[in-house]
């Protein structure tokens, strides 16, 4: 298989890709400012990659295939605005100068659902559900901004790259594997008070994602980004239901009372976020579900 590096891989989400990308038979380097990279990987580093110098040597080290940059600021609100979007900004500006100068065959950037905009404190209402990857992007956080930011400068090089392959995904809500067990989320809460106090995810409308399978959603990009007819696709990656006992119909209506009339089409367990664009142009549909998964 290929050498794939992985930035992020001490994250919730960088874990699981290593773990996953790495049972599947690619060589997996990860790097990461912080320890916890699982011993899955082939090799690792420590790189402060907001500096170009540090991104460079760490792709001029391995040489990988691909390059899968998950490092970020990953929550809305945790650090300072100027630095969210300073961190994250610089971080994919740099891989992908990095990526793209040193003529690396594949590129994957992590953005996220929050680029549509929803819970803005002035009101929110959606063009329609379920959101795909054509709904406007409208921010209005500096951590959101700062994510489409990510993904525009991943198709800013896009367009010019004649080496590089490249295309940015949005994780929904990711739940790892130690979560459906009882440990807290990125939110703080477990996932049955998610589910018992439904304000909780009605904050993210519901979504959400295992690790796992985000893992082999990029093992399936990785290996369909040669073929696919654009450079620089944005796909959307979510479960294929809600993280909800009830249907969004009813739900959703609650808390963004805006989406009451596009919300109808959402019956049964049907998800606010469609991964269709994945499922058509990558194979991949979610294999986990918290009514299998849930301890």
């Amino acid at each position: 298989m290929s050498r794939v590096l992985v930035t992020g891989s001490a994250g919730r989400l960088g874990r699981s890709v290593v773990t996953t990308l790495a049972a599947a038979g690619h060589e997996v380097i990860g790097v990461d400012s912080a320890p916890g990279t699982p011993r899955e990987a082939a090799g690792t580093l420590p790189a402060d990659l907001t500096d170009l110098g540090e991104a460079h040597s760490a792709i001029t080290r391995y040489r990988p295939d691909a390059v899968v940059h998950l490092a970020a600021i990953a929550v809305p609100f945790g650090r300072t605005d100027a630095t969210t979007f300073r961190v994250n900004t610089q971080l994919a500006f740099n891989v992908c100068a990095a990526a793209v100068a040193l003529d690396v065959p594949g590129l994957v950037v992590a953005s996220s659902p929050t680029v549509i905009g929803y819970g803005a404190p002035g009101g929110w209402t959606p063009a329609y559900l379920p959101l795909d990857e054509e709904h406007p992007a409208l921010p209005w956080n500096v951590y959101s901004l700062s994510k489409l930011v990510a993904e525009q400068t991943m198709q800013a090089f896009a367009r010019s790259a004649t080496g590089t392959r490249m295309a940015a995904f949005r994780p929904c809500f990711v739940v790892a594997p130690e979560e459906w067990e009882g440990a807290p989320t990125q939110s703080g809460h477990t996932l049955r008070e998610r589910l018992d106090r439904p304000e909780i995810g009605g904050v993210s409308l519901f979504n959400y994602l295992d690790a796992r399978d985000a893992g082999e959603f990029i093992g399936a990009l990785l290996a369909q980004l040669p073929r696919l007819e654009r450079n620089g696709e944005v796909f959307f990656a979510g479960a294929g239901d809600a993280l909800a006992r009830e249907p969004l119909a009813e739900l959703l209506p609650r808390f963004f009372p805006a989406t009451a009339e596009a919300a109808r089409v959402l019956t049964g367990t049907a998800p606010a976020f469609s991964s269709a664009k994945a499922e058509r142009l990558l194979g991949w549909t979610a294999k986990r579900s918290w009514r299998t998964e849930l301890v």
